[in-house]
């Protein structure tokens, strides 16, 4: 029997996490980071229910809003897989736009572990 292990690697611009704490402080960063993930969180279930219901037009729109939100705490290749995602969509293309999807799964949960792990050691 052959087991896939599926492991992502995720990018995250420490730069842009550096540039909101010299921008808005430290109480402030955390704020906006805090409230980042748990949007991100939320948005990555809505993205796999609207998959589910074959809501392929909030799918889109719910994968849009994730690249600004990643984008703004440096969550690089989350953007990236996100705009992949809304691009398969647009395709059309039902079955890269669920593999993409299930990437884009993996590669949030990731990314939201590695920038909660990098505030916890900044703190």
């Amino acid at each position: 029997m052959v087991t896939l292990v599926q492991s992502e690697s995720v990018r995250l611009d420490p730069e842009r996490l550096g540039g909101l704490y010299r921008q808005l402080g430290d109480a402030g960063a955390e704020d906006v980071v805090c409230r980042a993930i748990e949007e991100l969180a939320v948005r990555l279930s809505h993205c796999e229910r609207h998959w589910r219901q074959g809501d392929w037009r909030s799918l889109r729109k719910c994968a849009r809003s994730l690249i600004a939100i990643a984008e703004q705490i440096g969550m690089v290749a989350l953007a990236r897989v996100a705009r992949s995602v809304t691009d398969a969509v647009d395709n059309g293309d039902p079955v890269a736009t669920s593999a993409v999807l299930f990437r884009l799964i993996r590669v949030g949960e990731r990314s939201l572990t590695e920038v909660w792990d990098l505030q916890d050691m900044s703190i």
